[in-house]
């Protein structure tokens, strides 16, 4: 009787625990299914760009070095002991103002001596016509012979030669007198003068005196590559671009900033660098404060063409293959990922320019590309980018800087009452 007693509490709980087992595995599958869907995650949601075609500007970064618009070294062109410099290094000089002041002493007594043999010349020419004169006179009455009159006139040519050599020797001298005041051949900012006063210089010698350079305006040679030369060639005559009339360049400088004023491409270089395999393409900026300078690294941004009927799709929407496909994802009709291949022709800030594999009114997505694959159903939503929401965060900063306080105090109160 003791063991039947122990026995019917352990017998009456194995009852129990069998019959919840039958009752569970007695449920109907309808009602399983029916609590998957109710757990189940609504759409992904996803940020899209409407694709819309326009024209757009190809453009193209190459680097380049400035250059003065005009050089000029400065030379003597006669020989002489400078006596003083006329102007101040560094500074900005007109055309023919005076540089330096060469000792004119010798050339003056040149040309001292060769206007005195031009008075030889005149004094034995005048002689020689008087007597031709007179000759003329006599050889018509027979008192001189023909042979004689004929000499007199060829002596009177020769002195007239002579003459014309002397005048030509005086103009010379003249002119080398008047190189003894060096001056600027033309307008712009001086450089370093090699020379003082007392130094000797030479006509014609190799190191200049001085180097004047035009500044404003400012040349900037650019290097482009033959290949990019001749892709975008062969596109215009495609008619895939069409052609920019007017070529306009931007430049930023060294330190990251844009240079203010727009500049044109003046010329572009009929030959090939063997060496680099580039174009030199030569742009021309005004350059009124003389901002820039000879010599400087710039980054030049040249509008070469016009793509019509392309898209700009930001960077973050477009991926690519380890082939180097590029592919973007769009929202279907159908509300599903799709995953479609296009064609890329640069970049326009922070967007890429797609030529081929989009049409009017695909809706690309931008947002969450990361978060969908293909031929998942997911919620789209007008793209909205960052810098479009960032100001209307920031309008009450008062707000903001309460927001943590507020935070800290409901964390207090929290604690507060778990220790009660």
């Amino acid at each position: 009787m003791m063991s039947a007693k122990l026995w019917a509490p352990a017998l009456t709980a194995c009852t129990l625990a069998a019959s919840i087992a039958l009752v569970g595995c007695s449920k109907d599958p309808k009602d399983a299914q029916q609590a998957g869907a109710a757990q189940q995650m609504p759409p992904t949601e996803v940020g899209v760009l409407v694709a819309q075609p326009q024209s757009v500007e190809q453009s193209v970064e190459l680097s380049g070095r400035t250059n003065a618009y005009e050089i000029s070294d400065v030379r003597p062109q006669t020989s002489g002991v400078i006596l003083k410099r006329l102007f101040t290094e560094g500074s900005y000089v007109r055309e023919g103002q005076s540089l330096y002041e060469l000792d004119s002493r010798t050339n003056r007594a040149t040309l001292d001596n060769a206007k005195a043999a031009l008075l030889q010349q005149e004094a034995n020419l005048n002689s020689l016509r008087t007597k031709m004169n007179r000759y003329k006179q006599l050889v018509s009455s027979n008192a001189v012979s023909k042979q004689e009159y004929d000499d007199l006139v060829g002596q009177v040519n020769v002195a007239e030669a002579q003459v014309a050599s002397a005048k030509a020797q005086v103009k010379n001298a003249e002119v080398d007198l008047g190189y003894s005041t060096i001056r600027s051949p033309i307008s712009g900012q001086s450089g370093r003068s090699s020379v003082t006063a007392g130094a000797l210089v030479t006509a014609n010698q190799a190191d200049p005196l001085v180097t004047i350079q035009r500044l404003d305006p400012i040349y900037v040679d650019i290097n482009q590559s033959s290949a990019e030369l001749l892709r975008l060639r062969q596109q215009l005559s495609q008619g895939s671009l069409n052609n920019s009339s007017d070529t306009k360049v931007k430049l930023r400088l060294e330190d990251g900033s844009t240079y203010p004023i727009e500049g044109h491409l003046a010329f572009s270089d009929a030959s090939v660098n063997q060496d680099t395999g580039s174009i030199t393409l030569r742009a021309v900026f005004s350059n009124p404060k003389h901002l820039l300078l000879p010599g400087m690294y710039a980054t030049a941004k040249i509008t070469q063409a016009v793509i019509p009927n392309a898209y700009l799709i930001p960077q973050q929407a477009i991926t690519r293959t380890p082939t180097g496909q590029a592919t973007t994802m769009l929202v279907n009709d159908k509300g599903e990922v799709e995953t479609r291949q296009i064609k890329t022709a640069g970049v326009q800030g922070t967007d890429w320019i797609v030529t081929e594999g989009l049409k009017s009114g695909d809706k690309v997505i931008v947002d969450g590309v990361a978060k969908v694959k293909e031929g998942q159903k997911v919620s789209a939503k007008p793209y909205q980018p960052e810098s479009k929401a960032t100001p209307a965060q920031s309008q009450n900063p008062d707000a903001d800087k309460a927001k943590p306080a507020e935070s800290n105090k409901a964390q207090s109160e929290q604690k507060a009452t778990s220790n009660a």
